[in-house]
């Protein structure tokens, strides 16, 4: 079972993040720390992923009249490959239709495995750039009302 509860630690969520993005930062010749990650992910909504009691992970998020951005999903690499990925996400779409927004969206290297599960469950890449697909996932019309 997965709980999404708010986070408290955000410098080990920021640590995560750092662990698991870094071949992408090297990749990309980004100079990313974790104070950095920090700094830049302190205002959003810290959701601390929490699978049979055991903390696994972070999602964060961020809201604007229509959209949920789906800013960062990060599971600890014991976890990876599990199906918790796609557990969030699903708890994601609810969330966002308790927020009334008409769509879903994130941005996601190019290289990432997380591709494929964004799009398996529905998310269409609207735009792309050298690094990076912009994708997005369209909520129902109806719970959006």
């Amino acid at each position: 079972m997965i709980e999404l509860l708010t986070a408290t630690d955000l410098t080990a969520a920021a640590e995560l993040t750092l662990a698991n993005m870094q071949p992408y930062y090297k990749k990309y010749g980004l100079e990313w720390d974790s104070t950095t990650i920090l700094t830049m992910t302190e205002g959003l909504s810290n959701l601390q992923i929490i699978l049979d009691g055991e903390p696994v992970g972070i999602l964060r998020l961020s809201f604007t009249d229509e959209v949920c951005q789906l800013r960062d999903l990060q599971i600890d690499s014991r976890f990876q490959n599990k199906g918790v990925g796609k557990l969030v996400l699903l708890e994601v779409v609810g969330i966002a239709e308790k927020a009334a927004v008409k769509f879903i969206e994130l941005k996601v290297f190019k290289v990432s495995p997380a591709v494929r599960l964004y799009t398996r469950l529905g998310y269409s890449v609207q735009q792309q750039d050298e690094r990076f697909f912009y994708m997005q996932y369209q909520l129902n019309e109806a719970a959006s009302e």
